[in-house]
């Protein structure tokens, strides 16, 4: 305290009040006109998705609640009315796209997990329209483990070590195959191909020892480019019989990378600063360090050591003429000298106290070279929130340092970004700041007992107030699991607050984000400051926004769903043409419309489900046929890598054995009592030489009259055609990209059309439904002279949604546009109901799901549900907010006895 009372008696602290300072100040007035202005055009949207579950199962749903606010005022947005949703596998593919419908802001949608599906790392990622427009970056992106107890006849568990040599980084694989029981798979052949980043590296085979081990070496010649991939496995249970896994490589190497931070952007001469410090391992997460603080002569200035997931800070006041260093010592006793950033000679910076209870303080300070050169010269500091201007000071520089003592309730939830300018207002330092949750709904959750006993019915009563304590009429999604089979720390949770306050407005990798949201205590808020620190912010950059530098905006807020394009002859416009719209399939309705004074149509408000298909025919003014129509379709949205790699899990089924296990349980009892089939679920194991139903393709011998069949689930993580055949059928050999049966190369057949043997690769193999592959005499016969080497017939994804094709006659085409997602609904079983299975066992994980959970005036609502059969605690969340853009999360547990 007395430190602290010292600084302020020497600094002259000066704001300058908001109103009173822009008539005077054209600079000022012109970058906060600019900065209004790009808020103005630039209105951006945040999404958040509230899940049932942290991790799923094939054969599960993921049922889940879609909240999208306007990042300035966290209220329901009132731009967007269609929410895109998707469903993103390991190979950064997507699955399944729901296009969700908002109402006020709210929407909500479910993902079947078929068994056509692989156990892996997943993503939910989604967007709307409008979002497109200021990059992937600010879209709700969180990956999501799916593994697969229900067929699994194949557990991993895979442990990796790392070596260099030169440049180059070696890895040492050791895979272990055992069954769901923990039996190995011994002296089984197994088949590999190791890739890093699509690129393939190495293959082989081996032979597992008798623990089911077996070892791989591979080396990453290129580290520099990429360090992530996977191992592809196949093992050989029986002779018909081949498993395949896909593990994933997080990294080639272990080595922590230790970045420094000073605050504000620059350690500067004679100027005493923090500098932040974060240690990386090769997977992303935080590691433990620890050491100290040298200047060039080796004198030891400080000592720091690590705190939360590798982050912490020091101090240091840099002298002219000095460089400094950190001796690292990391966990497993190895050092490491690291030289620090330069020391500027001269310079300014905006630096942030934040650990006094109801205060925060600004200051900015300079060192003696700097202030000599700028004496009287202007500085401002803006600060803002979410486009929100908070707080703005302005003052001449008389000396070398002011500061500004600034009440904590001025500021709102979230993160605040402090910008210091120079007299021609361009930004020279930059500080973030968070402020944790506060203005924010007050949620109960009361079950109407304190223990429950299995299948016994629970009311739960729900109420919902406003920060004053007034009831509030609410939109909240709930979800209970049996929190025996469902684990999760609090601190790996992804919560409402996570995503829309913290995660969605700063760069990079957030580990363990709800750490600092829980249990809130003085050295988490001081970590929480640390983070702000080392992590910079997205939304926007204060350059751009001075020089009136705006986003594209190509993409427009969707409100319905619609049709457009345009119509020429003769690539002429078509100007008051007819454009005749109607359904082949799905919903039937017929719509006409003339074409403007550019050849252009759009027939708009519509509504329809994922199954319609849309046959348009266009004619000429004087109705005659022969002219052509181009659909203004927006492509899909490319699929970028995972930006939270961190989050992977490279033994799926081993982290979630006990969900698993009830999941394999809860198959089993279906069976049992003829609830399921077993032959519809076949997970990963691949029966040899069976032929899988093919619905169409150009096989003159007809759909999937072939010696093999292969369909996407046979390829859906291969990353060429090339990959997905190699080794699949027997006599099949591809060389130099070339198929060859008997020898010679085989024909290639795509969509009927008859291609050279080389053009084998250049099909991009996420596109292809089918391949069938014609080797034997009695199949290839009817090609004639061009089945000599074998015929290959592959049938791309035609008619599927978002597909167009004018192949029919000139003015016509199809379309299979995504249609408007209709959730299933949630099951819950009525024990009241005599018509209910008693003997079937109720082994399920969501006890409870619902994502419209509504408050009425009286801030009260009211849920009821049966229990299952699991004993122990039952948790509850309770997560959502009001039409004024108040959040609010609440975790409650209740017991049920056996």
């Amino acid at each position: 305290m007395k430190n602290r009372k010292i600084i302020f008696s020497t600094l002259a602290i000066a704001f300058i009040g908001f109103v009173g300072f822009i008539a005077d100040d054209d600079l000022l007035k012109k970058a906060l006109e600019s900065f209004q202005k790009y808020q103005e055009t630039n209105i951006q949207e945040k999404v958040y998705i509230h899940t049932d579950k942290p991790y799923y199962a094939i054969g599960d749903e993921i049922w889940f609640k879609a909240y999208v606010v306007d990042a300035q005022t966290l209220t329901p947005t009132s731009q967007s009315n269609i929410l895109y949703v998707d469903l993103i596998n390991g190979r950064d593919s997507v699955k399944k796209t729901l296009r969700i419908p908002l109402v006020a802001g709210f929407g909500n949608g479910n993902f079947e997990l078929k068994d056509s599906l692989q156990e892996g790392n997943y993503r939910i990622r989604a967007y709307t329209n409008w979002m497109r427009n200021f990059g992937d970056t600010f879209y709700f992106d969180r990956t999501v483990k799916i593994g697969n107890a229900w067929t699994n006849q194949l557990i991993t568990k895979t442990d990796y070590t790392y070596t260099k040599e030169g440049n180059n980084e070696k890895v040492a694989a050791k895979i272990n195959f055992s069954n769901i029981d923990g039996f190995p798979y011994a002296n089984k052949e197994v088949s590999y191909q190791v890739e890093i980043d699509f690129r393939n590296i190495a293959k082989g085979k081996a032979i597992t020892d008798a623990d089911g081990n077996i070892n791989i070496q591979f080396t990453n010649d290129k580290p520099f480019l990429a360090k992530d991939g996977r191992i592809s496995t196949s093992l050989k249970i029986a002779e018909n019989t081949i498993v395949n896994k896909y593990i994933p490589i997080i990294s080639t190497s272990n080595q922590v990378d230790v970045q420094f931070f000073p605050e504000g952007g620059d350690m500067i001469n004679n100027v005493r600063g923090r500098v932040a410090f974060k240690a990386l391992g090769a997977d992303g997460l935080g590691q433990k360090i620890s050491g100290y603080i040298a200047d060039s002569n080796g004198e030891k200035l400080a000592n720091f050591e690590s705190r939360n997931v590798g982050m912490g800070y020091f101090s240091i006041t840099p002298i002219e003429g000095k460089t400094y260093y950190a001796m690292v010592k990391f966990e497993d006793g190895s050092e490491k000298k690291i030289n620090l950033p330069l020391n500027k000679a001269e310079g300014i910076s905006l630096g942030l106290v934040n650990n006094i209870a109801d205060s925060l303080i600004v200051k900015v300070a300079a060192n003696q070279n700097f202030a000599s050169k700028n004496q009287g010269k202007s500085f401002t500091v803006i600060a803002q929130n979410s486009g929100k201007v908070i707080y703005t000071a302005k003052t001449n520089l008389n000396g070398v340092a002011f500061a500004a003592k600034l009440a904590k309730d001025r500021f709102p939830s979230g993160i605040t970004q402090f910008t210091l300018f120079d007299e021609n207002m361009l930004p020279i330092s930059e500080r973030l700041s968070f402020m944790l949750p506060k203005n924010v709904l007050s949620l109960t959750v009361k079950p109407d007992k304190e223990t429950y006993t299995k299948r016994e019915k629970t009311n739960l009563n729900i109420k919902a107030l406003d920060p004053y304590g007034k009831p509030i009429i609410g939109s909240f999604s709930m979800a209970i699991t049996d929190e025996s089979k469902v684990p999760v720390t609090e601190d790996e949770e992804h919560t409402i607050f996570t995503d829309l306050l913290l995660t969605s407005d700063i760069k990079g990798y957030v580990e363990n984000p709800n750490y600092y949201f829980h249990d809130v205590t003085e050295q988490k808020i001081i970590d929480l400051d640390i983070l702000m620190m080392t992590q910079g912010w997205r939304r926007f950059n204060w350059t751009n926004i001075i020089n009136n530098v705006s986003p594209s905006l190509s993409f427009k807020p969707e409100k319905t769903l619609f049709v457009s394009g345009k119509v020429t002859q003769g690539k002429k416009p078509v100007v008051g043409g007819t454009v005749t719209l109607f359904s082949s399939s799905g919903t039937s309705f017929l719509i006409q419309q003339k074409t403007d004074a550019n050849g252009e149509f759009k027939i708009d408000s519509l509504y329809f489900p994922d199954s319609t298909k849309f046959v348009i025919q266009a004619r000429n003014e004087k109705g005659k046929k022969g002219v052509d129509i181009e659909l203004y379709n927006n492509a899909p949205q490319i699929v970028t890598k995972n930006a939270n790699l961190p989050d992977l899990t490279i033994n799926i089924n081993g982290s979630m054995e006990a969900y698993l296990k009830n999941s394999k349980n809860q198959y089993e009892e279906w069976l049992k009592n003829g609830i399921v089939n077993r032959s519809i679920l076949l997970g990963e194991v691949k029966v040899v030489d069976t032929k899988p139903l093919v619905e169409k393709s150009d096989n003159l011998n007809g759909a999937g009259n072939a010696d093999r069949v292969l369909t996407e689930r046979d390829f859906q993580n291969a990353f060429s055609v090339e990959q997905a055949l190699q080794g699949r059928v027997a006599g099949l050999q591809i060389i130099n990209g070339i198929a060859y049966i008997r020898n010679q190369p085989a024909q290639i057949i795509l969509d009927g059309i008859y291609v050279e043997p080389d053009f084998l690769n250049t099909i991009v193999v996420q596109d292809i439904k089918t391949i069938e592959i014609l080797k034997s005499i009695g199949y290839t016969a009817i090609y004639g002279s061009r089945g000599g080497g074998g015929v290959i017939i592959i049938t791309t994804k035609r008619g599927e949604p978002g597909y167009v094709s004018n192949t029919y006659a000139p003015g016509i085409v199809t379309y299979s546009p995504i249609g408007i997602f209709q959730p299933k609904q949630f099951y819950s079983p009525n024990y009241a109901d005599p018509k209910i299975n008693a003997a079937v066992a109720d082994l399920r994980t969501t006890i409870y799901w619902n994502p419209r959970v509504i408050t009425d005036s009286t801030g009260t609502a009211n849920v009821n549900f049966y229990n299952a059969d699991g004993t122990g605690n039952y948790k509850i969340i309770l997560e959502g907010m009001d039409l004024n853009g108040h959040i609010g999360r609440n975790v409650s547990r209740y017991k049920v006895n056996p």
